[in-house]
């Protein structure tokens, strides 16, 4: 789960991670008195959506007057802010933060994020903060380190020097970036986080390391555990279908094709997508229902899929184990009977009670193709959209 930066800049601060002194607004006048609050000017004024290349965007504007404020906050609040990580649809900025402006002196880039290749956590920074990572890793790797932290160890103190060290600090700034990263690594443990990224990391002009920015991403599993975190989720940042989905427990994620499809299991799932796509057709969504779906969350997850006005044909794909195919086919009967079905719905069903499944469907009436195998089903829907295109 993604928070905003003003939220992730509250937590750094509770665990010792230093950042500039802040205030999050949702309005132009907000946005006047807490630049004022601050004490001085410079303030950045920052668009707060969960997507990186603000600046790039327009969405991050630096102002020296109350005026200034005004006239930027104006400007951002309530535009379509447009970056890589929004596409080209973009996100309506709602809220912005209102921050005291720096004395920077030089740009760096940290982040910590699992590798569970090796099993450890990975720190990677650069002294080519302010940048896009994705950028630096690809053209000049050799700027970019990677440590790995035994999680059963934990971070140690030749991990501070060996970073410290290859990002060129010393003195003061060496001994302030050694209690940012120790209280970064510990909030990363504490809250179950995927990813915490900082970009940039400066050092100002007296030798302080300041967190710049923050990003930070929690693991949606360890969420039960953290109501604090749970309280800072924004739905507005979220997929409409996304967020329907998570309170009827689905596992459903919008993707970019035209092919609806609902599978039990998440194996399951991705191997279908990937046969959509052999067979010439593009999935419009990943849907799990889970093992031990009822036929209530079925059509659920049906009513999801039809709410896609991209979607043009649906497959359903059922192993039937836990979630018995007869299950399966109620839970379609009841939604097809509730939602205007008026696009092709291809089921593939194996498994529990597949013979009693399938007599639900054809003696429901309705309009549903059956296929013997997941190919032949994957043929069929990609042939039936392709016509309809």
């Amino acid at each position: 789960m993604k928070i905003h930066e003003y939220q992730a800049k509250e937590l750094f601060r509770a665990a010792d991670v230093a950042t500039p002194h802040g205030h999050v607004a949702f309005s132009v006048a907000e946005a006047v008195i807490h630049a004022e609050s601050l004490g001085g000017y410079p303030v950045v004024v920052k668009a707060q959506i969960h997507a990186g290349g603000r600046g790039k965007g327009g969405g991050v504007k630096l102002a020296h007057s109350p005026d200034e404020v005004k006239s930027v906050a104006a400007a951002i609040l309530g535009m379509t802010l447009v970056t890589k990580q929004t596409g080209s649809a973009g996100k309506r900025v709602e809220k912005i933060l209102v921050e005291q402006g720096l004395d920077i002196h030089s740009e760096l880039y940290l982040a910590i994020l699992p590798d569970r290749e090796t099993a450890s956590i990975m720190i990677m920074a650069s002294t080519e903060g302010g940048m896009d990572i994705e950028a630096v890793a690809a053209q000049t790797p050799e700027r970019l380190m990677k440590v790995r932290v035994n999680p059963l160890a934990g971070l140690q103190p030749y991990h501070l020097r060996e970073i410290g060290f290859g990002l060129g600090l010393a003195g003061k700034s060496f001994k302030s970036f050694g209690a940012l990263l120790q209280g970064l690594y510990d909030l990363f443990i504490q809250y179950d986080c995927s990813l915490v990224e900082i970009n940039p990391l400066v050092v100002t002009g007296a030798g302080d390391v300041v967190a710049l920015d923050a990003k930070m991403d929690v693991d949606a599993n360890s969420l039960y555990r953290h109501p604090d975190i749970v309280a800072m989720r924004d739905e507005t940042e979220e997929d409409p279908l996304e967020v329907e989905a998570s309170k009827a427990n689905l596992n459903y994620i919008k993707l970019d094709g035209n092919i609806g499809n609902m599978v039990n299991g998440a194996g399951l799932a991705m191997a279908t997508m990937d046969i959509i796509k052999q067979a010439g057709g593009s999935p419009a969504n990943f849907l799990d229902v889970g093992g031990g779906a009822s036929a209530a969350m079925v059509e659920e997850g049906f009513r999801l899929i039809f709410r896609d006005e991209r979607v043009k044909g649906v497959l359903i794909n059922i192993f039937g184990g836990i979630l018995r195919c007869d299950v399966l086919a109620e839970g379609v009967v009841q939604a097809a009977r509730k939602v205007d079905m008026e696009i092709p719905v291809v089921v593939r069903m194996e498994g529990t009670n597949v013979e009693r499944g399938r007599e639900i469907l054809q003696e429901s009436g309705l309009n549903l193709i059956t296929a013997v195998d997941l190919a032949d089903a994957a043929a069929k829907v990609a042939a039936i959209v392709a016509q309809g295109e």
